[in-house]
């Protein structure tokens, strides 16, 4: 299945396999259950990494048709991860940088005062989101959501300006 649809060796890795009995529940006549062996269950995980994401996701779909002919498979969604991770957050924080400076100078444009050097910066909370997605009170530490392709990112950044006359 996998080598049909271009994921070759090269992109999986397997993990430990392990064999157990499977076991059925049977009702007796007296309404009681017994359980009893039939067979076994194999199970191995493996991990599929690719950048190809349409391999990905047609090999995820064409799972679903394995499942309905009656396959005992257990596949969880592909997740789409963000390549480059650290150069999008340094990107970002250059950016909210240079968008602080220009609203601490929005502040005092009326005032007889110039925006000093930076006296602290901290980066907060790192948000990967779906396009369109929002945060929520519960996502306050950051999120990353992985079930997407495209991808919002953002970042809090707090930076406290000294003022001079």
């Amino acid at each position: 299945f996998l080598d049909t649809h271009g994921l070759d060796a090269a992109s999986r890795q397997e993990g430990h396999e392990s064999v157990r009995p499977h076991y059925d529940e049977e009702y007796l006549d007296n309404g009681q259950q017994r359980r009893v062996q039939h067979g076994f269950d194999a199970v191995q995980e493996i991990r599929i990494a690719s950048r190809d994401m349409d391999k990905i996701t047609a090999a995820s779909k064409d799972l679903l048709q394995l499942l309905a002919d009656n396959h005992p498979l257990s596949a969880p969604s592909p997740s789409y991860l963000v390549s480059q991770l650290e150069e999008v957050k340094m990107s970002l924080i250059g950016a909210a940088t240079r968008n602080a400076k220009a609203r601490a100078q929005e502040f005092v444009k009326d005032e007889d005062v110039k925006i000093g050097p930076i006296r602290s910066a901290s980066q907060g909370a790192f948000y990967i989101l779906p396009v369109g997605g929002e945060v929520g009170d519960e996502n306050y530490g950051g999120t990353y959501d992985k079930s997407t392709v495209d991808k919002t990112a953002r970042v809090v950044v707090t930076v406290v300006y000294g003022l001079s006359p």
